[in-house]
């Protein structure tokens, strides 16, 4: 059994046990919530179609977290005139898991568990890191960033060093005759 949803403008196509990324909903991660405005159920070959929303008919669901979607960047220009604009946004939206779907005498539930792992708790595996590590992780790259000119300053000294390596390799360079140099074309006079 599925439903088509309406929520945030846009319209879902749902089942029992979907994982469903919408516009921002308010709630508590764990909450749940329910959609009344179904605008379609599908059971196999019936279709029931709303005018608009079909009576009685409703989608349960699970609010696993709200977080920033994808960074979209919008960039103006206006060629030869030397306008240039960057921006960007990041859009908040909502993970949810479908528990439900009810409607025309049926109830069709999910009887799975809702796991509550946010996506950067999965990011954070994908990588073999636990979140806590992630943020460790990003504190010693940035001190690995400024460490980095203390360290150049510290090789300073091992370049001043380099020259007694590099006093052989003059001296073989000094034994070679020098090649001869070429005297440079003359011009012919324009007459």
């Amino acid at each position: 059994m599925y439903a088509v949803i309406k929520t945030g403008g846009k319209q879902y196509r749902v089942q029992a046990g979907d994982l469903l990324v919408v516009e921002k909903l308010e709630g508590e991660p764990g909450a749940n919530v329910a959609f009344g405005d179904v605008l379609m159920l599908g059971d196999g070959e019936t279709i029931t179609l709303g005018a608009p929303i079909v009576e009685g008919a409703s989608v349960s669901a699970t609010l696993i977290e709200t977080r920033k979607g994808l960074k979209v960047k919008i960039f103006k220009k206006r060629r030869r005139q030397g306008y240039r604009r960057t921006r960007g946004h990041r859009q908040h939206e909502s993970v949810l898991r479908v528990t439900s779907v009810a409607g025309a005498g049926k109830t069709e539930n999910w009887d799975g568990v809702v796991d509550m792992t946010t996506k950067a708790v999965l990011n954070a595996r994908a990588r073999n890191l636990k979140l806590e590590e992630a943020a460790t992780a990003k504190a010693a790259l940035a001190g690995e960033k400024a460490a980095a000119p203390a360290a150049k300053k510290a090789a300073a000294p091992k370049a001043a060093a380099a020259p007694k390596a590099a006093a052989p390799k003059a001296e073989a360079a000094a034994k070679k005759p020098a090649a001869p140099k070429k005297a440079a074309a003359k011009k012919p006079d324009a007459e």
